[in-house]
């Protein structure tokens, strides 16, 4: 009974100060422990909670140690709650260090907001950070010209960025440099080389199925910047006028160009940024792909049973017709290659 009895007697003595027992803990010690909640919450309602708690929680929960340890599911926003308070708070992160931040928001104003030139800034500022994904979002953006021109386009400088993935052990990176080397697609065509990184990817992707096998689908294994897009794109006109973007002019542009096609990997989530950027399946030229790596995904896990070789694509010989007639960016994506 002791204990708490002295409890309410410090209750009764903080109340009339007008205090609280976290008045009394040094700023160092609140901090370590909203970063330590920050870096292990899992949705970002539980740093949000923690802030309300204290007046001291609130200010302290916006430190830079705070914010650059928050962990992915505390900045997984859902893209029908998407606000201004969303992108600050993300903004804020990313100001602080944080890369998955960085990431996560460039992607959201480069694809959704169609502020290309913020959005590549905060990857390149990932990417510098050494965040793997955003390097090869960067590739991607590079092999396709994305928020500019074809004429854009730098092959060579995608497929460097690829190289500096894949060496670290990118998947996705992996596929596509193994693709370029088997094409000559940005680099000198080595078909053995190519040969190689496809099959070391395809050992990358079974060690990483192994490692997530106790987290269970693909879904868990997909980037919340991807979730957030394919959430985003799959919006009505009216939930997306609900949202913070599309109060602004640049969304404006988004919305009317309803002819934009999506990258038919379910899981990637990219839209195009201007008419007939992504590539086409060389057989059926029903699906369309921002990536050799986003064929591949779909290929094993949906295509495969779903591709149709056209009837005008194949001549009397049995060949298919150049893949440039069915590809007007002139890509390099074909699921009979896969």
């Amino acid at each position: 009974m002791k204990p708490v009895k002295r409890s309410r007697i410090s209750n009764d003595k903080l109340s009339s100060t007008g205090g609280s027992f976290f008045d009394h803990l040094p700023d160092e010690i609140v901090v370590s422990i909203l970063a330590l909640l920050s870096s292990s919450a899992n949705t970002p309602a539980d740093l949000a909670a923690a802030a309300m708690t204290d007046r001291r929680f609130s200010q302290l929960a916006q430190s830079k140690l705070v914010l650059n340890k928050a962990s992915m599911g505390c900045l997984a926003v859902r893209a029908k709650n998407w606000s201004d308070a969303a992108d600050r708070f993300l903004q804020r992160c990313a100001e602080a260090g944080n890369t998955e931040a960085s990431y996560i928001l460039g992607m959201i104003r480069f694809y959704c907001a169609c502020s290309r030139r913020t959005g590549a800034a905060l990857m390149v500022s990932a990417a510098n950070g050494g965040h793997l994904e955003a390097i090869f979002s960067l590739a991607v953006i590079q092999f396709n010209g994305s928020g500019a021109r074809k004429q854009d386009r730098d092959l060579t400088l995608g497929a460097g960025l690829c190289a500096r993935a894949a060496k670290l052990g990118h998947v996705d990176a992996t596929i596509e440099l193994g693709h370029c080397l088997m094409d000559g697609y940005g680099v000198t065509s080595s078909p053995l080389n190519g040969r190689l990184l496809l099959h070391r990817a395809k050992q990358l992707d079974a060690e990483s199925e192994r490692q997530q096998a106790s987290l269970g689908t693909l879904y868990q294994k997909t980037h919340h910047a991807n979730l957030f897009l394919s959430e985003w794109f799959s919006l009505s006109t009216d939930a997306r006028n609900g949202s913070y973007y599309s109060e602004t002019s640049l969304t404006e542009l988004l919305v009317a160009d309803g002819n934009m096609r999506p990258c038919s990997n379910a899981m990637c989530g990219r839209q195009e940024t201007r008419m007939h950027e992504f590539r086409r399946c060389s057989a059926c030229a029903s699906v369309n792909y921002c990536s050799r790596a986003c064929q591949t995904a779909d290929w094993k896990f949906r295509h495969r049973s779903g591709c149709t070789p056209r009837n005008q694509g194949i001549n009397h010989n049995g060949n298919q017709d150049n893949v440039e007639q069915v590809q007007p960016e002139g890509g390099h994506a074909g699921a009979h290659d896969v």
